[in-house]
Formats: structure tokens, sequence, C-alpha cells
């Protein structure tokens, strides 16, 4: 094979290997137990493994998070409410101190609501050229797009969520139902949020983004 052929190949495997990088899936719950997950309140108990079902009871309040940092990614997140729907969400750009409510931006579980944005904590985003920020208030809610695309208690619903630089958009069972720009934070950790009732999570995973 002459020089040429083999600086082809060179580049076709590097190519593969990016590729391969780009597309490849972290799995924020390992279906397994809690590695590599952190809870807040630090009692896990209300956070079950099982198998391929992340579960929580929804009391106490709370959430848990991942323990690395992500920035420029895709997260797909599965849900579905065993019982009768209530309240929980998806936290974004976790940063400053656990507690009840940290500082992020929240793509809305609560039933009816996934595609709301809140605002959480003094963090900031702009939405359709509007500036939500406020020193004063600890929750602003931003309101999806389109009625709710939501399926009823007891089937799966799919949030696929993409953080880019400082944008949001958020997507909910093939919706397109948010778009966020502007915002304060554009990494820190992911957690899912234990809010009113019990809600189940599967295929929680994220892919980096370009």
């Amino acid at each position: 094979m002459t020089r040429y052929g083999l600086w082809i190949l060179l580049v076709a495997a590097v190519a593969m290997m990016v590729c391969g990088c780009q597309s490849q899936k972290t799995y924020l719950y390992n279906g397994k137990d809690l590695t590599g997950l952190i809870p807040y309140p630090a009692d896990a108990g209300h956070w079950m493994a099982k198998g391929q079902i992340l579960y929580t009871t929804g009391k106490p309040n709370g959430y848990i998070r991942t323990e690395k940092v992500y920035q420029d990614y895709r997260l797909h997140v599965e849900w579905r409410w065993p019982d009768e729907p209530t309240n929980s969400g998806v936290f974004l750009h976790i940063n400053g101190e656990d507690t009840t409510f940290p500082r992020c931006i929240e793509a809305q579980l609560k039933h009816e609501s996934a595609g709301d944005f809140v605002i959480m904590n003094h963090s900031g985003a702009t939405v359709k050229g509007l500036r939500y920020e406020d020193a004063n208030k600890q929750f602003i809610g931003v309101k999806k797009f389109q009625n709710s695309t939501e399926h009823p208690a007891g089937q799966w619903n799919t949030y696929e969520i993409l953080c880019k630089g400082d944008t949001i958009k958020l997507i909910v069972n093939g919706v397109p139902q948010n778009e966020a720009q502007k915002t304060t934070e554009s990494a820190g950790w992911i957690g899912l949020q234990s809010e009113g009732g019990p809600i189940e999570f599967r295929n929680v995973y994220v892919q980096p983004l370009k």
C-alpha cells in the first residue's frame, strides 16, 4: 500500500474515533446501584435502585445528583408516574452548596408542566427575548411553548435536553417545548428531583456535544 493510502486509512480511523466519542453514552444511573450519584438530604433511603429503574418515594424534598460536573451535552431522561402524578424535575447546571432547592435551572416535571423552566435560586436565563433573573425571587417559572405532550400516568415519557454553551433546549416526547439562552451557568452537576410523590426514572444518560 502506498504512503498516500496509509494516510487515508489513518484519517478515516481518527474520524471514526471522534464520531464514536461524540456518540458515546454515559449512564448517570448504572442500573444496579447509586454509584456516582449523591443524594440530598444525605440519607438515600428514599432513592432506590430497582433493576433498570431508579425510584424515589418523593419524600423528603431533595434530589440526587451526579458527582461529576457536565458541560455541552445531550441529556436523555425517561420518567413515569407509577401512581397519581405529582411533582419532580431535572436540575441542570447545579452550582454552589447542596440545599433543597439549589442554584440551577430546572427542566420541570410537574404533571402537565414538563417543558417549563424554573429559574431557581437566583440563576438567570433569557427566553423569547425576555430576561428571567431576580435576586429577590427564589423561583421564576417560564411556561413551555405548546400544550402538554406528556403521556398518561403509568406510561413512559422522554425528555431530550440539549445544553450547549449558555443555551438549553427542552424536547418532551419528541416535541420542542422550550429554549433558554444566555444562562448564568453553562456547566454543573445534573440532578433528579424528589418532590411530592413517587416517580420512576430509567435510561438516564448524557452524550457529549461538539
